[in-house]
This record gives C-alpha cells, sequence and structure tokens, in this order.
C-alpha cells in the first residue's frame, strides 16, 4: 500500500528507562466516512441507517450534570498494564526496560483487553487494579492486525464493563475516556468528548490498515493505550488506540463491535477467525469510472476474483459492489471494515452493478489462511 505520511501514531507507553515513539508511522486514508474521509459520513443511511433521536442531556441550573456516577462505575474496572522487556542500550547491553499502559476487566473472572502494541516483546506483565492489588498476567490470545490483546489473571469477582449495544454509536454522542495516563499514580485519568467521526480507517507503515475507527475529541494521553472509552450509561463503546500527535483534540478507538468480536475468537480459540471472499477490489470514483467506461461511478470495483466464494457466488472482474450486507459502501476500506465484522460461514448479501444491469447475489465467506494471506 502506498501513501504513507508522517503524524498519526499508535498511543505510546511509557518507558523509565527511554522514550522512543513508536515506528507505527499511520495516516488517515480518505473513503466516505468510515474510512477516515473529511466530507462525507462513513456511512450512508443505508449503511448505518437512520439516526435515531437522540436525548438531549438534562441542563439544570444552567450547568451540565456531573459525570461522576459513570465515573465510579467504569473506573474500578480499568487496570494498568505494566510490562518489563529487555533491549539493548547505545553499547549494544541488554537492559531491562519497563512500560505501561492501560486495560479494561471485561469478564468477572479476570480477562482483561488491551492494546497489542502495549504488551508486544513483552517479557512479563502485571496488571494493577484499582483497589491496588496487582496480579501477574498471562496472554490468553494477541493480533497486530486489529492492534487487540486478551490478558487473563487469576481473580474472580472482578468489577467489569459490558459492551454497548452493537453499532449504536451516533457522531455527536458523548463519550467518556479512561486510563493510565503519563503513568501518573491514582485513580485513572478521565477525560469527556463527544465521538467526532465514525468509520475512521488508518494505515500503518508495515501495511496494516485498521479500520472501523471511532474518532473522538476526548483527550487521549501517553499511557492510555488500552484503556476504555464509554458512553454515559457506562458501556464500552471502544478501546483506545491511536492519536494523531500534530493535531489536537484528534485521538482513535477501535470501536466496541470489532473488540467483542476479535476478543471472542482470541479467548476462545487463540486466534482471530477472518473471513476470505476472494477479491481484489478499489475505490471507485466517477473520474476512474468514466476513464474506464462504467456507468456506476461509486462504489468497489472489483479488480481480480480468485478462487473462493466470490467466484462461486458468480461475480467478475469490473464489477462494482454498490452494497455489502444491506450497507452501502463507496470505498475499499470501508467495504474491508464490513467484512472483516463478519465471520466464516456467513452468508452475506452482496448488490453489483454490471454495466447497466443491478444484480443481488449471496455469498458465503470462507476463512482466511492462520497467516492471513
Amino acid at each position: 500500500m502506498t501513501g504513507f505520511g508522517p503524524g498519526l501514531y499508535p498511543l505510546p507507553t511509557l518507558n523509565s528507562f527511554l522514550f522512543l515513539p513508536l515506528s507505527l508511522v499511520i495516516v488517515v486514508t480518505t473513503a466516505a466516512c468510515f474510512g477516515g474521509q473529511p466530507a462525507a459520513p462513513a456511512n450512508d443511511a443505508a449503511n448505518k441507517g437512520e439516526p435515531e433521536a437522540a436525548t438531549p442531556i438534562a441542563v439544570e441550573n444552567g450547568s451540565l450534570p456531573s459525570l461522576r456516577e459513570v465515573v465510579s462505575k467504569v473506573s474500578p474496572a480499568v487496570v494498568s498494564v505494566d510490562v518489563n522487556i529487555t533491549a539493548l542500550d547505545f553499547f549494544l547491553r541488554p537492559v531491562e526496560q519497563h512500560s505501561a499502559g492501560s486495560g479494561v476487566i471485561i469478564r468477572p473472572d479476570g480477562y482483561i483487553i488491551t492494546n497489542d502494541h502495549v504488551i508486544a516483546s513483552a517479557n512479563s506483565i502485571q496488571v494493577a487494579l484499582a483497589d491496588d492489588r496487582v496480579f501477574p498476567a498471562r496472554v490468553v490470545g494477541r493480533d497486530s492486525r486489529s492492534d487487540i490483546a486478551v490478558l487473563k489473571i487469576d481473580a474472580d469477582g472482578l468489577p467489569s464493563l459490558e459492551f454497548a449495544e452493537k453499532s449504536s454509536a451516533r457522531v455527536g454522542d458523548w463519550v467518556v475516556a479512561f486510563g493510565n495516563a503519563l503513568g501518573l499514580e491514582g485513580t485513572p485519568t478521565v477525560t469527556v468528548g463527544i465521538i467526532s467521526a465514525l468509520g475512521r480507517t488508518v494505515r500503518t507503515s508495515s501495511g496494516t490498515t485498521l479500520t472501523d475507527l471511532i474518532q473522538t475529541d476526548a483527550a487521549i494521553n501517553e499511557g492510555n493505550s488500552g484503556g476504555p472509552l464509554v458512553n454515559l450509561n457506562g458501556e464500552l463503546v471502544g478501546i483506545n488506540t491511536t492519536i494523531l500527535a500534530e493535531a489536537r483534540g484528534i485521538g482513535f478507538s477501535i470501536n466496541s463491535d470489532t473488540v467483542q468480536r476479535f476478543t471472542t475468537d482470541l479467548i476462545e480459540v487463540g486466534r482471530i477467525r477472518r473471513p476470505l471472499i476472494g477479491i481484489f477490489g478499489r475505490t471507485l470514483n466517477p473520474a476512474i469510472a468514466q476513464q474506464l467506461g462504467l456507468k456506476a461511478g461509486n462504489g468497489v470495483l472489483v479488480t481480480a476474483v480468485g478462487e473462493g466464494p466470490a467466484k462461486r457466488a458468480g461475480i467478475l472482474t469490473r464489477d462494482v459492489i454498490l452494497k455489502f450486507d444491506g450497507r452501502g459502501v463507496s470505498s475499499w476500506d470501508q467495504f474491508l471494515g464490513i467484512l472483516w465484522s463478519h465471520r466464516p460461514g456467513d452468508q452475506v448479501g452482496i448488490e453489483i452493478a454490471r454495466g447497466e444491469e443491478r444484480h443481488s447475489l449471496t455469498v458465503t465467506l470462507d476463512e482466511a489462511p492462520a497467516d492471513g494471506s
């Protein structure tokens, strides 16, 4: 993939020996509001459905209500993730380094979500709870492609957070970010803001694509990696993962739908079972459509079809995908985001344009190889 640029970094962890910004350089891509485009919302009405009427926050005596109930509900489930790694100093001598990130308990029996980049290369991991108890943690499963990792500690009856209702987040919703910001001692740092955009897509310099991210203006700082983003009901909306270093008020979280889907796989099978459809494609816009003589001006142009579900369903090269799973698609990244929300074996409806004709097909997804190829 091309088009990389400076500025967007995974949330750095705190290193007591030497702090070096992580080399994961990312750039926001432009698509239809779920792929990082500045103009249109990532998902149109067919994609997300008509927004539900929001209930205004009550204002009493000229001031907004306190968030202390949300804070008291969520804080006990927020943990500090402390990691020891071995690195080389200036003279190439091995030295122990310490870094810290955040995590959130999702099951009372000790399952914790954090970012993969928080625990990558760790020799040992310890988790500090809000009640000052400290436990050694083991890695249940991790996935660098989604920047999600699941840890397990030997404890029961722990406070945990529930996931927000699937796809309930809307632009403009109030959200609260929690985390071990700057490694400060005491209770988690709490910041508040709104969901600024949905469906953002970022690409790393290694070619990894993170899709369906939530953009928020709730302040996210060093050490917040892996911490929860919650709604005003204290439900998990996302996991904080990246920041835009040179901008203010721009941070990104992995949405709860993706987190819930992927963590279930990590807990049950130790890896993420990704679906395979068997096509290559590219974003189609009116200029490209005119050059290729295509009638459809927007969507995803199928550039190659391999052996697999798409070929079995009758999809051909030069078909234009208009809808996938009933949701309008206007970019390749947006299409991938919807695809990866499914499991192998799912039957998914797909609407294509072939010349002046429209066809509705059903694709039964295969499972992608474990190596992600």
